[in-house]
């Protein structure tokens, strides 16, 4: 039995090794990688990057610099109507779309891996209540239902992060619980089983690390959502709130159509963030689904 579980386990290293080669084949989920390491690396180094403190207002003497068109002699993207520095805003909204997207994700990929678990290996009772509260979940609009609760809560970055999190999680529930009742008739789940380890063990052991590959799928999907949710929250004035940068809020500042006719260096370079970094997201979740389609593996 030691024998076929080191089969196995070299087969899974093969796949991972094989499902690299077909990632690397894939030019748009490449070209995805490197815009979200580049947006995740102005996130990081944004105090270095950024030309000015984005939440004070430039000023030229005594006179703060307003709607300010980009020019080498002050800012590359401009100010906003307060004479704040858009392309410092516009790397630090970074750090809160990127921590947002991550933190969203962790809190939902856990709790659905949990509650998918559960559901799909002991099944009976626990799979039916976990069952129905993913189906009361899933008949509310998500984003209205996001809206609603942030709308209760005082509206802060971590309140968003814990909102999308907490309200996201049903999708990974029904993938998990779905691989693992496949997963858990298998030869070495059952050898597991006989050698007496530990329900605990068996799942977190043998059987979630064989279906991590469309959990790192939906997880990377839900990463593009999260982000999309954070900036329709920040839009509606639900999210993060002012000053604290972000896109969302970054385009809620400039909805006026003076500033939109005008002034298009105020909420362009937001907007075309938003736009990259979704369709980057989802260019990387597109390649990890073929790279992990093991009818492709020839």
């Amino acid at each position: 039995m030691e024998k076929k579980r080191m089969k196995y386990r070299q087969r899974q290293n093969f796949f991972k090794t094989d499902a690299w080669k077909r990632f690397r084949k894939n030019k748009l989920a490449l070209v995805g990688t490197a815009v979200i390491l580049l947006l995740i690396l102005a996130a990081v180094f944004a105090p270095v990057i950024a030309q000015n403190d984005p939440y004070v207002s430039l000023q030229d003497g005594n006179t703060v610099l307003k709607n300010m068109s980009p020019s080498k002699s002050h800012t590359i993207l401009g100010t906003d109507s307060i004479g704040r520095d858009g392309f410092s805003r516009l790397v630090y909204a970074a750090r809160v779309s990127m921590s947002v997207g991550l933190v969203a994700v962790g809190i939902s990929t856990v709790i659905g891996i949990v509650l998918g678990a559960i559901a799909g290996y002991f099944g009976g009772v626990a799979d039916t209540i976990i069952m129905r509260c993913v189906d009361v979940v899933n008949c509310f609009p998500v984003l209205f239902l996001i809206i609603i609760v942030a709308t209760i809560l005082k509206p802060s970055i971590y309140n968003v992060m814990i909102i999308i999190g907490l309200c996201n999680w049903t999708g990974t529930a029904r993938l998990v619980r779905g691989e693992i009742l496949r997963v858990r008739e298998m030869e070495y789940v059952q050898a597991a089983v006989s050698l007496g380890a530990t329900d605990f063990r068996i799942i977190f052991s043998h059987v979630i690390p064989n279906v991590l590959a469309p959990i790192i799928v939906e997880a990377t999907m839900q990463m593009a959502r999260a982000i999309l949710t954070e900036a329709s929250l920040s839009y509606l004035g639900c999210g993060v709130q002012l000053p604290t940068a972000s896109w969302g809020n970054m385009l809620m500042d400039a909805n006026n159509l003076a500033t939109l006719t005008k002034r298009p260096w105020q909420w362009i370079p937001a907007g075309a963030c938003i736009f990259l970094a979704v369709l980057s997201i989802n260019f990387i979740g597109d390649g990890l689904r073929d790279a992990f389609d093991v009818k492709q593996k020839k």
